[in-house]
């Protein structure tokens, strides 16, 4: 397999490649590191299933991918798109050198203080995204989360309590924009001393409003051990919330911030569920899948604490 594979990349790239190496790590998508032509690249292919029935097509991923390193992103620059590779579609991209692993870059020396303002800088670029550039990207609607948990059909009182909190106490609702959809520590390459470098996992790129994607990165779930520092176990919201409202101009207040933050946590709740019920199921057998179920009843514990300081 790995013999065809590295031919095929060769007719397409028209040059020659290394052998493709498996790296760990990737619930629905194979991660491959190639050479090619002496540039270090990285081959994202499909995998068996996905992790959300809303995820993109590598298609589609790959033209957003495009859409944010044209917009200036510090996107990893997209080589070529693959429609078939062995039977599955990828792409190749840009190897960007760096840490990706949350609980690394938490603890990692030599983290420089100013990357919770790079984080929002960089946000602030995908945020500033044409709709009309991706126009494939559809409108998520905070009621699907309603429904994601009644697919699961298991009662679940902590995270229906954070949909009735949601429900009834939302902000004014801002305009739509292209969002990324996942944008955290974990789903981005940090190096000592320099910071972000480069944002990965554009799959839930989507159209939603703004501060949702804004609040993503304070779920607990994404500080990685380190729950002190609310941005994403790396630092405090404050820097990140100000360099986000000075290139935006959107004056997002730290009560809509709390807001999306539940909504955040209510949504990744869910989210374990789903994953472990497809372990349950038998469609993906997986040790991961299961241990989420687990992890879903800390992000619930999450869930009623957040509920109480937002009601204080």
């Amino acid at each position: 397999m790995i013999a065809e594979m590295r031919e095929a990349l060769e007719s397409v790239l028209g040059t020659g490649v290394s052998e493709p190496r498996l790296l760990a790590g990737g619930a629905s998508k194979e991660a491959w590191a190639i050479d090619a032509g002496g540039e270090p690249l990285l081959l994202r292919r499909a995998a068996g299933g996905v992790i959300h029935k809303h995820t993109l097509s590598l298609a589609d991923e790959f033209a957003v991918l495009e859409a944010a390193h044209e917009a200036g992103v510090k996107a990893p620059r997209p080589i070529a798109y693959i429609p078939d590779l062995d039977g599955r579609e990828a792409f190749v991209m840009e190897r960007v050198a760096g840490e990706t692993i949350g609980r690394r870059i938490v603890r990692m020396e030599g983290l420089p203080p100013e990357l919770p303002v790079q984080l929002a800088e960089e946000l602030a670029k995908i945020h500033a995204i044409p709709r009309a550039r991706v126009p494939f990207l559809q409108e998520a609607r905070l009621e699907r989360m309603i429904e994601e948990l009644d697919e699961v059909g298991e009662a679940r009182p902590a995270i229906e309590l954070g949909l009735w909190y949601l429900r009834e106490h939302r902000p004014p609702p801002r305009e739509p924009i292209v969002v990324h959809g996942d944008y955290r520590i974990g789903n981005v390459v940090v190096r000592p001393q320099e910071g972000l470098v480069g944002v990965l996992d554009w799959e839930f790129a989507h159209v939603d409003e703004p501060v949702r994607d804004l609040a993503f990165a304070l779920v607990r779930a994404w500080r990685f051990g380190v729950p002190a520092k609310r941005l994403g176990g790396i630092g405090d919201v404050e820097p990140y919330l100000q360099r986000y409202n000075d290139l935006t101009g959107l004056d997002v207040r730290p009560g809509e911030l709390d807001y999306w933050e539940l909504a955040g946590n209510v949504g990744w709740a869910i989210g374990c569920l789903t994953q472990m019920q497809r372990h349950l199921s038998g469609l993906d057998r997986s040790v991961e899948l299961a241990v989420l179920g687990r992890l879903g009843a800390e992000v619930e514990y999450e869930i009623c604490h957040l509920l109480e300081r937002v009601a204080a």
